[in-house]
């Protein structure tokens, strides 16, 4: 993160002018100073910076997104194909039953 910029000499100057003595003037500057010192501040420019990188990030996941996306539409038309045929067979099988459902009792009987 970036350091606030704290000019200390023009904020102890106009304490001065403003009725406090030079050596409290001083002090309070300095004081102020310290405080920006220790407190991690962000500036604009490191929150423009976590934007762009954000928006990188989010471009990225949407790429990913799209490539998934395109798996799966092949994964399940693989998986169509699939029914498709177990379909038919099962077709076939139930035609099969019937036709022997058919020669074992209706046949017999002409």
């Amino acid at each position: 993160m970036g350091q606030v910029a704290f000019d200390t000499l023009q904020a102890s100057e106009e304490l001065e002018t403003a009725g406090i003595s030079r050596d409290q003037a001083r002090a309070i500057s300095l004081v102020v100073r310290k405080s920006h010192e220790v407190t991690d501040v962000a500036t604009k420019r490191d929150l423009e910076d976590v934007r762009k990188d954000l928006t990188f990030q989010i471009t990225d996941v949407r790429k990913d997104m799209q490539l998934v996306r395109k798996d799966l539409q092949l994964e399940m038309a693989g998986i169509r194909s699939e029914q498709k045929v177990i379909r038919w067979m099962l077709g076939f099988g139930v035609i099969g039953i019937l036709s022997l459902v058919v020669k074992a009792f209706v046949m017999p009987a002409l």
